[in-house]
């Protein structure tokens, strides 16, 4: 039975973000101001169905999917671009595959104690958060 990623989780350490957000394209000044914030994850698990949300002050992001069904996503207030995803589990991590105009993208979730692991991708970029599950 794969890991329960259900609950609500607070960054504790981020990575790269500069580096994979310059791969993505995003401009500077939103750059800057994502580069300080600290998201919290919202994740609601039924078997096989999440819905993930990422909450910050200044800007959220919600994304609903199946295991092992594709769908076009468009990635508003991120860089605003569609793309198919695919998530799948591999060894208990939630492994995303976003086929579009770049390449390389896409994120693995897995829990390691009380924390949640989280590595994004985009072409030659990653980014490495962590976050620990709210009291």
């Amino acid at each position: 039975m794969p890991a329960d990623y259900s609950g609500t989780w607070n960054m504790v350490r981020n990575d790269n973000l500069e580096g994979y957000m310059v791969a993505l394209g995003i401009d500077f000044a939103t750059r800057k101001i994502a580069g300080v914030l600290k998201p919290q994850k919202v994740i609601e698990q039924d078997g096989d169905y999440f819905t993930i949300k990422t909450l910050s002050t200044f800007r959220n992001y919600t994304c609903s999917f199946k295991i092992g069904e594709e769908f076009e996503e468009v990635t508003k207030g991120l860089d605003n671009r569609k793309c198919q995803t695919l998530v799948n589990w591999d060894n208990g991590r939630l492994v995303c595959v976003q086929r579009g105009e770049k390449k390389n993208r896409g994120w693995t979730h897995w829990i390691e104690g009380d924390e949640l692991h989280l590595e994004i991708c985009c072409e030659n970029q990653v980014c490495k958060q962590v976050f620990k599950r709210s009291a």
